[in-house]
């Protein structure tokens, strides 16, 4: 008998349904999971909440071609928090680079400085995003 606990109540059977609903890919990292760049989420501990290794390969996939410095700036201002600012006010800000895109500056092949949003979501669908 399976026990009953919030894990296999909720965690596991909500895991399962995304993954077959919906096609998003689950990790169940709880106690398992190896910390370091190429451990198994690329974080060097559990304090880490932005997943920054797929959230790279997701702007290059969605906006390539860029140089290396495009999506640099992109993950620091995703990832980046403001001592002074409340957690309403770095969620509100969170969202939008999400939801609207993320506007980069960078020096294109022709060494001018270009500014750019990258897509950070396909769209604010369901389907198609990386959720872990």
């Amino acid at each position: 008998m399976m026990p009953y606990t919030e894990d296999t109540l909720f965690q596991q059977t909500t895991a399962e349904y995304l993954e077959k609903e919906l096609g998003w890919e689950s990790v169940y990292a709880y106690k398992n999971e190896t910390f370091g760049p190429e451990g198994t989420l690329g974080r060097a501990s559990d304090r880490e909440v932005v997943l920054v290794r797929p959230l790279r390969e997701k702007l290059v996939e969605l906006n390539p071609d860029l140089p290396v410095e495009a999506y640099d700036d992109a993950v620091r201002q995703i990832v980046a928090t403001v001592a002074s600012q409340t957690l309403l006010a770095t969620n509100r800000e969170k969202y939008d680079l999400i939801k609207n895109g993320v506007q980069v500056t960078f020096r294109n092949a022709d060494g001018e400085r270009a500014r750019q949003r990258l897509r950070v979501l396909i769209s604010v669908t369901l389907s198609g995003n990386c959720i872990r």
